[in-house]
């Protein structure tokens, strides 16, 4: 008793394999059945499959599964091509139809997609940050650069952390105080910061966003 290669060539058509979705024991026992590599023009998932199989020959033994599928598709596969044509409307697909298959993948695709989603959902969210040189231009050079520093650190607000700080000379005796703060883009609005320095007319004249860079 022969191994139909039109039958199996059939099932392999939409199969990576006998059964299941890795080389088993199923696979072993039909693929010892063939005497001889398979016609890849007649049957070109079978060589395909055989090829593939072929690769794990040092590994044969140690596949997991049973053999038992195998056994059960050469005994299928064996009958008679004639028998084959005619059809048999009762006859039990061993291995599932193909509608299951296709909905054991999708049952498998959803769950990794839940498992992606999940994963992603859970990821810290990464802040973004920039680094802003501010400059803050007193009235005349009488102005207390001091105080006027002190007003301007005096600004708390979240997400705001303010840095190092000199005075640059403008010209005249007149210093601008230049000074380095950290934001945190979503919580700090730098047109808000600019109006809370105006704030402290009896110091600043105006401030200006001299650089800023993201972090």
């Amino acid at each position: 008793m022969s191994l139909n290669l039109s039958q199996l060539e059939a099932h392999l058509a939409s199969r990576s394999y006998v059964e299941g979705y890795t080389p088993s024991q199923a696979d072993v026992h039909v693929f010892k059945a063939i005497t001889s590599a398979p016609d890849a023009a007649a049957f070109p998932h079978v060589a395909r499959w055989y090829k593939h199989i072929a690769s794990y020959a040092s590994e044969h033994d140690s596949l997991p599964g049973s053999s038992t599928a195998g056994a059960a598709f050469f005994a299928a596969a064996a009958a008679p091509a004639e028998k084959a044509e005619e059809g048999d409307d009762d006859e039990v697909d061993l291995f599932g139809s193909d509608e299951e298959d296709d909905a054991e993948a999708e049952r498998i695709k959803a769950e990794r997609v839940a498992a992606y989603n999940a994963k992603k959902a859970n990821k810290p969210k990464t802040i973004a940050k920039s680094v802003v040189t501010l400059e803050v231009k007193p009235w005349d050079d009488e102005t207390d650069m001091a105080k006027l520093e002190e007003s301007v650190r005096s600004i708390e607000m979240d997400g705001l952390v303010w840095g190092a700080s000199k005075l640059v000379p403008v010209g005249y005796g007149v210093r601008k105080l230049q000074i380095t703060l950290v934001v945190e883009d979503e919580l700090v609005s730098l047109d808000d910061l600019q109006e809370k320095i105006a704030e402290f007319e009896d110091y600043v004249q105006s401030s200006d966003i001299a650089a800023m860079q993201k972090l």
